[in-house]
């Protein structure tokens, strides 16, 4: 393996374009080629990343010491039999995908070719690559797959500024899940107390004037404190009987915020039972 090794991007859309900028800034990985699903973007993908050559074909796409295949899920299996069957991969070479909810498995083809390969998941929205980039160090990688793999992609990572968290690729599906949860859900959970609020008379724009504090001091509470102990309201202070008032006229109301609450108010339950008392 190269001191700098070459990298191919198979789908460099957002996240290919931004780690292949901060690779070719840093002349940590050399970027070799870029194959997108048209020559537009392939080109516009190259421009931004600052290095590379445009590519027309996974059958043609010249050997990489290791490909990044950036797709989105539904492609990745596909794309990754399409590389095996290219005949340039073998007992050096080293691909990675860097899906949030597929583990290594998924390139199965090219690891019968003899070739390592890995999941790498930046924790990081890269809705905005540039943005991304420039802020991109400390980011943690949720990573699993073959020794070799990820003592290379380590390497690269750590050159970036990211550094990896290991785990259960039997289990990956549950740690998108657990983001999921943290990220989606809580954004779904404000909207349900945003409409709440508005049952209750109170204009949208108000309602998020009056969740603002809540949700930033508690947000603010978990990482200071974790969960347990950043836990306040009814449950936490013992309240069932108001607990029990507000299921009820969440019941009268909709049926789908009632059997919200009450798994929350279920688990909450739990959690309360965890805290450490003054």
């Amino acid at each position: 393996m190269l001191e700098a090794p070459t990298l191919n991007i198979i789908g460099a859309g957002h996240l290919g374009q931004t780690l292949g900028r901060l690779w070719a800034a840093g002349q940590q990985v050399g970027v070799g080629h870029i194959l997108n699903r048209t020559p537009q973007s392939t080109e516009a993908a190259i421009a931004f990343i600052g290095a590379g050559q445009a590519a027309t074909s996974i059958a043609t796409l010249p050997s990489a010491d290791i490909t990044l295949i950036a797709t989105p899920d539904a492609y990745i299996a596909d794309c990754c039999a399409a590389l095996a069957a290219s005949g340039t991969l073998n007992a050096n070479s080293i691909v990675f995908h860097c899906s949030g909810a597929l583990s290594s498995s998924v390139l199965s083809t090219a690891a019968a070719q003899g070739a390592a390969v890995a999941s790498v998941h930046p924790v990081r929205s890269f809705a905005q690559p540039a943005q991304t980039a420039a802020n991109f160090n400390g980011t943690l990688c949720g990573v699993e797959g073959d020794a070799r793999a990820l003592e290379i992609l380590a390497r690269c990572f750590g050159a970036i500024g990211a550094s990896f968290v290991t785990i259960a690729a039997e289990h990956k599906v549950l740690y998108h899940a657990a983001a999921v949860f943290a990220c989606n859900y809580l954004v779904t959970l404000q909207d349900v107390a945003q409409t709440t609020y508005g049952k209750a008379g109170i204009a949208p724009d108000v309602a998020l004037r009056l969740m603002e504090p809540l949700v930033r001091e508690t947000i603010d509470n978990i990482f200071s404190k974790g969960p347990a102990q950043a836990l306040s309201g009814p449950i936490a202070r013992g309240d069932f009987a108001t607990v029990d008032r507000q299921q009820q006229a969440l019941s009268l109301w909709r049926d789908d915020y009632a059997g919200l609450y009450q798994a929350f108010a279920t688990l909450t339950t739990g959690l309360a039972a965890q805290r450490q008392q003054p």
